[in-house]
């Protein structure tokens, strides 16, 4: 065991190794049925030809003559690890197609597994994000010798995460695809760090750009086929979206899946997604959430521990590691972990109305008139700070944005008792834009006792693009935005406050107010927003109410 490794396992809390005697194969080729090679490594327990296999996708991993550090901290428990890279990616042949290719060439590597003199016959299957995608595109019609999935931060589809509610996410494409096609492909280690070094500027550049249809060839200094597919496709029936959706398939997996996800993670909704379709079709799916975002340390430590164990269950039969309840979430606020059946538990639907002067309570607003106005710029547009974003993403104290005078908010009063929600947060708002074409975003959060700190929970955002003809005679229309899932408890003298805007920039693409494509548009139009908030007019945050575990 290296002290780099063993220095880890102790960061992380993995458990113990159980050697540190290992073997390597370096680019051992894998033939796809289409005649491509890729190539892989093995990093396994010297003498292990009977042990579980790890298969392990990725496009990220450069290649070298000794094995990768998740190669060992894997192997060291007891396990062969192969580690291949992904078509058109460090030395595989092909072209990279990012998400296109991964079930078939995911196939085809099975079928190369169990020809290999040191094949034992039992496969799982490993990694977060990319690698966790991998695992879901191929999980069906896999042979039955793959016996254990953990997909983590991950889902079956991916439209979601580039397109949040239909809506550019314009952070999360641009740094993936830096990072990417930028960062990632650098072949010496100092012209990588270069590229990380760069990666700043280059996204502040990107998002004041416009339009947003150039922004590739500014911030990456070329053309990318990937970015522009995502500008120009905004449906998920499109076909570029279709092609690398599987989660109409996710029923007829046959290995037990454990899913770990984060409640800041914008893999989460569809995640969520894929756990419920095998539950519909009698399977017994896990999964396990905390208080993370995409990248965070915790998340990737509680990912590999949780690994460790399913694959102790299904590759080596210890059953008696298997906890008794499937769902084991974080109940933030209070930092508590509980166990339960299914996800989301029963739960009272709860609704906090918005008042005039910013209060939120549970009763509806006895005044038949009532009204917030804000005035939205989009070339000054209200920004965004942490939540579902690719780096620094998170909780993080929204009191600076919640100054601005694009952005109102409604507070309830001190919690007088623990009050404690699990589920889909949602809201319902009765809007009137001067926009034909704009957006409105919502952000629950809860406030501290003092009243100066307000962390962000959970979010949504939905996007106007026609003229409504469901407005009364006023021109006010009632919208519904989503803001996901999420656990939480607002303690005793804390506030639930609801956030309103129509925008939160860089992390959506702004609203120019035109209607032009996100791909050619450049004019910008004011939109004057109006949220109401009367008798008539019952806007609210509907909460998903629990009772407050001891």
């Amino acid at each position: 065991m290296s002290l780099i490794t063993k220095l880890a396992s102790k960061m992380l809390g993995l458990p113990p190794a159980v050697t540190s005697k290992l073997e390597y194969q370096i680019d051992l080729p894998v033939p796809m049925t289409d005649g491509t090679v890729l190539l892989a490594n093995r990093t396994a327990p010297k003498n292990g030809e009977g042990l579980p296999i790890i298969l392990i996708r990725n496009p990220y991993s450069p290649r070298g003559d000794k094995p990768d550090f998740l190669s060992l901290l894997i192997a060291e428990r007891g396990y062969q690890v192969i580690m291949q890279n992904c078509r058109g990616t460090w030395g595989s042949g092909g072209e990279f197609q990012p998400f296109r290719d991964e079930r078939e060439d995911g196939l085809a590597t099975f079928k190369w597994l169990e020809d290999q003199p040191w094949f034992s016959g039992s496969v799982g299957m490993f990694g977060l994000s990319y690698f966790g995608y991998v695992q879901l595109a191929s999980g069906y019609g896999a042979p039955d010798y793959v016996k254990a999935l953990a997909p983590q931060m991950s889902a079956s589809k991916i439209y979601g995460v580039f397109r949040s509610q239909g809506t550019f996410s314009f952070d999360v494409t641009l740094t993936w695809v830096y990072q990417t096609f930028v960062q990632n492909v650098q072949k010496s280690a100092s012209d990588k760090r270069k590229a990380k070094a760069r990666l700043d500027s280059a996204l502040r550049v990107g998002y004041k750009y416009l339009p947003v249809g150039d922004v590739d060839k500014v911030s990456l200094n070329f053309t990318s086929p990937f970015f522009q597919n995502i500008i120009k496709n905004d449906k998920p029936e499109d076909d570029f979206w279709a092609e690398m959706d599987h989660s109409k398939m996710i029923g007829q997996i046959k290995a037990p899946v454990h899913f770990i996800g984060g409640w800041y993670d914008f893999f989460l909704a569809d995640q969520l997604a894929d756990y419920t379709s095998l539950k519909n079709v009698g399977k017994d799916p896990y999964i396990t959430i905390g208080p993370w975002s995409h990248f965070s340390n915790p998340g990737l430590s509680a990912g590999l521990k949780e690994s460790f164990i399913w694959y102790d269950i299904y590759l080596r039969g210890n059953s008696s590691v298997r906890r008794l309840l499937p769902v084991r979430v974080c109940i933030m606020g209070i930092n508590k972990w509980v166990d339960l059946p299914s996800w989301p538990p029963t739960a009272d639907e709860t609704r906090w109305y918005l008042q005039t002067g910013g209060g939120l309570s549970k009763n509806i607003s006895v005044n038949e008139t009532g009204s917030s106005c804000y005035r939205y710029n989009p070339d000054d547009p209200t920004p965004s700070i942490g939540g579902r974003v690719f780096l620094n993403g998170g909780p993080k104290d929204n009191s600076k944005i919640e100054a601005r005078s694009d952005v109102i908010t409604f507070t309830s009063e001190a919690m007088t008792l623990d009050t404690t929600i699990m589920g889909v947060v949602s809201v319902e708002l009765y809007v009137r834009s001067s926009a034909v074409y704009t957006d409105f975003y919502a952000r629950l959060c809860d406030v501290s006792p003092n009243g100066k700190k307000s962390i962000n929970i959970c979010e949504g955002i939905v996007q106007l693009t026609t003229e409504p003809e469901n407005t009364d005679m006023d021109g006010v229309r009632k919208i519904v935005i989503d803001l996901f899932s999420t656990a939480h408890c607002f303690k005793t003298s804390h506030r639930i406050r609801l956030q309103v805007s129509s925008g939160a920039h860089p992390a959506y693409a702004r609203n120019l107010g035109i209607g032009d494509s996100i791909a050619t548009g450049t004019e910008m139009r004011v939109a004057d927003q109006e949220i109401f908030h009367n008798a008539s007019h019952p806007s609210a945050v509907i909460l998903p109410a629990v009772s407050t575990p001891k």
